[in-house]
């Protein structure tokens, strides 16, 4: 539709989750505008992500260095380890502040029709994290959509195995203020499921 390297721009910014192509020419066009040290900035910004962000050996999670820093926080409990899906999901945990233990990333979730199986993602080091004993907990906190789901059932099924462990998965219900007409079912299900004597 448009010439050269803003349509370049515009079809690589439409390529990014959750911008469509409406987002992509409406940031395109802001960025023609820009200051040029703010253009700079966001350049360098770029570049220092693709430079130097590593993933923590460990569990998965962004890093600056070989480990995390919640890796390398010895006042961290090391015997629970949360499993989440992304390294997004380790920060919307931690905003919580509910949770001093350790985590382990995945790196995704079980999606067949994407082509993601259970070796596309980071099970087996979990499993080698669970060979020196000190785990005594794995809390499975995948997304509740199918694919969550799917990811779960396979990992609970994984971790039967594993004598002593305790595998229990994150509560999930209706959300504060919702309405029961606008819940899914896996939602509603989890919440009837989940729920707690108050007598």
């Amino acid at each position: 539709m448009y010439e050269g390297p803003v349509q370049d721009l515009i079809d690589e910014l439409g390529r990014l989750p959750g911008i469509g192509p409406k987002s992509a020419q409406r940031i395109a066009f802001h960025m023609l505008t820009m200051d040029p040290t703010d253009l700079t900035r966001l350049q360098v910004a770029l570049q220092r992500v693709k430079d130097e962000v590593k993933f923590c050996e460990l569990c998965g999670n962004v890093a600056a260095d070989v480990l995390c820093r919640i890796c390398a926080d010895l006042r961290r409990d090391p015997s629970v380890i949360c499993v989440v899906e992304e390294p997004k999901d380790v920060a919307a945990v931690e905003r919580t502040r509910e949770f001093r233990g350790k985590y382990h990333v995945l790196g995704g979730a079980i999606s067949p029709i994407d082509g993601v199986g259970p070796e596309q993602l980071r099970i087996a080091p979990l499993l080698k994290r669970l060979a020196d004993d000190v785990v005594t907990e794995i809390i499975i906190a995948t997304d509740p959509n199918m694919e969550g789901e799917a990811t779960a059932t396979y990992l609970i099924r994984l971790l039967r195995s594993f004598p002593g462990l305790a595998v229990t998965r994150l509560a999930s219900g209706l959300p504060v203020g919702g309405d029961l007409e606008y819940a899914d079912e896996i939602t509603l299900g989890r919440a009837f499921s989940g729920r707690t004597n108050v007598g």
